[in-house]
């Protein structure tokens, strides 16, 4: 399989694309003024305490206070050289039954992690259990043990690592998680993430004292950095940049990240934009499509709502040819892996509600639901996938640390609210003629004139001509229907004439 990481800057917005075998897998977006805090380590104040929902507000000196659970409130120990046994982890579970206004008080320093960008009218969401990663490790501050990526699935190498591990001295007060990235590699790379981490680390540590809160303390990686540290692996080919300020600043991180590592570097100097010369600014329109074509001719629809995300399979044109049971389980398995891709593209967190079409053998279902869950394991955000029903229905939840690429990119439509849909000239002709006829009530001998939507106007003068003729006998009065180009469909705008 080909692999390629495409950077590109243009007008303020940075974009990463991961393409497989010229296929866009990944998309990434980065705005100057829509920076993410994911990551950022910050010294807080305790602005509101609601014990009612076992929560917190915290000031971290931005636009939205963040938002901290009692789960996630009890304090990481801030001594590097701390010893932790069994006894703390009991002790910090009970802490995390108190109250959340056992554990903090208005007007308290803390210091906090983002766990999850803002979205929407919510503020970030923290967490006392910091994690700061590098290329192979993730450190966890107030941990002990040493844990490796449940993606290393061979036993072998998970053992392998584990023995590394068991003969390395490793600081005291911290843990680590051993990435995915890492396997194959050994005791040097460890060693030289370990002492990075412990140094970062450290350097926080020593800024809490000096900075007065709020404040920022950590700043994690920008996305070019992030993407490189979490994606560039062996099976890599190259990385392609279209900016020269941006090149240089990649072969400096390649040097700190990978150091004796070949990388393949490319400056792209064409004339088209990076991202058309590799098609994948067709692909990022399609993916921002409430329908997604399959090859075989079947689609699948995604739509977006406040609490949950619909996916519906359909077979479309294809038919197949034999029996229908045959049809509907090639169209579910197609739609399977293409399910998990758009979830990756497009971001989509929270819950989700898949309705494959229904099938009646029992095995095609186990089949499905097994194809599923393998096209879902790249998946770098964390899920969690219920067995698929009786009826076709898979549930699932996906973690979500910020804003899905489509919120990111469009904002709610101010013609239609976000209901995607608008009152017809008919329902509006009706409506109309309803208004006109309680807005005279019981005078009579009136002037009247209604502006409208000029399709609306249409209908009025002409299938509803009738209905405003009986208005005008009725009340012995006069009306005058006003065609406004500019009005919004659904309004009726009605003055008396003196």
């Amino acid at each position: 399989m080909k692999r390629e990481i495409l950077i590109s800057l243009e007008t303020n917005e940075k974009r990463v694309a991961i393409l497989e075998d010229g296929r866009l897998e990944e998309l990434y977006m980065e705005r100057k003024t829509e920076q993410s805090m994911f990551g950022n380590i910050y010294k807080g104040r305790v602005k509101t305490v609601i014990p009612g929902i076992g929560a917190a507000f915290v000031d971290l000196g931005t636009k939205k206070d963040g938002f901290l659970y009692v789960a996630d409130a009890v304090r990481a120990p801030m001594d590097l050289d701390a010893d932790f046994d069994e006894q703390t982890r009991k002790d910090e579970r009970r802490e995390r039954q108190k109250p959340i206004d056992k554990i903090l008080s208005i007007g308290q320093e803390i210091i906090v992690q983002v766990v999850k960008d803002a979205i929407r009218n919510k503020g970030p969401r923290l967490t006392t259990h910091f994690s700061i990663p590098a290329r192979y490790l993730v450190m966890m501050p107030g941990e002990s043990k040493v844990g490796v990526s449940r993606r290393i699935d061979d036993k072998k190498e998970r053992d392998r690592i584990r023995q590394i591990f068991r003969k390395m001295e490793t600081p005291k007060g911290v843990g680590f998680i051993v990435r995915t990235a890492a396997s194959g590699r050994g005791e040097k790379e460890f060693m030289r993430d370990m002492r990075y981490l412990t140094r970062l680390w450290r350097n926080v540590h020593a800024s809490i004292d000096r900075r007065k809160a709020p404040t920022m303390i950590h700043q994690e990686l920008d996305l070019v950095e992030r993407v490189i540290r979490d994606h560039l692996t062996e099976e890599t080919d190259r990385i392609i940049v279209d900016n020269r300020d941006l090149l240089s600043k990649v072969k400096r991180f390649l040097q700190l990240y990978t150091p004796g590592e070949k990388v393949v570097l490319e400056h792209y100097r064409g004339n088209l934009s990076l991202f058309d010369k590799y098609n994948v600014e067709k692909e990022i329109d399609r993916t921002f499509q409430k329908n997604v074509y399959l090859k075989s001719g079947g689609h699948i629809v995604i739509e977006q709502t406040e609490g949950l995300v619909s996916i519906d399979v359909n077979t479309g044109k294809f038919t197949g040819t034999k029996h229908l049971e045959d049809t509907v389980f090639k169209t579910n398995m197609e739609a399977a892996w293409e399910i998990a891709r758009q979830l990756r593209l497009r971001d989509i967190g929270g819950i989700i509600i898949i309705d494959f079409i229904d099938m009646e053998i029992h095995e095609h279902r186990r089949r499905l639901s097994r194809a599923f869950r393998e096209a879902v394991s790249p998946d770098r955000a964390k899920t969690n996938i219920l067995n698929i029903s009786e009826l076709g229905i898979v549930e699932m939840t996906r973690q979500r640390i910020k804003p899905s690429l489509e919120s990111a990119v469009h904002r709610t439509c101010t013609y239609c609210d976000g209901k995607g849909i608008v009152k017809s000239p008919t329902s509006m002709a009706i409506q109309a003629v309803k208004e006109l006829r309680k807005s005279i009530g019981h005078t009579r001998g009136r002037t009247i004139n209604a502006y409208v939507h000029p399709d609306v106007a249409d209908r009025l003068l002409n299938q509803e001509k009738k209905a405003i003729q009986r208005v005008e006998q009725t009340s012995r009065s006069h009306i005058f229907i006003f065609s406004q180009p500019g009005m919004h469909i659904e309004e009726v705008n009605i003055t008396f004439v003196k």
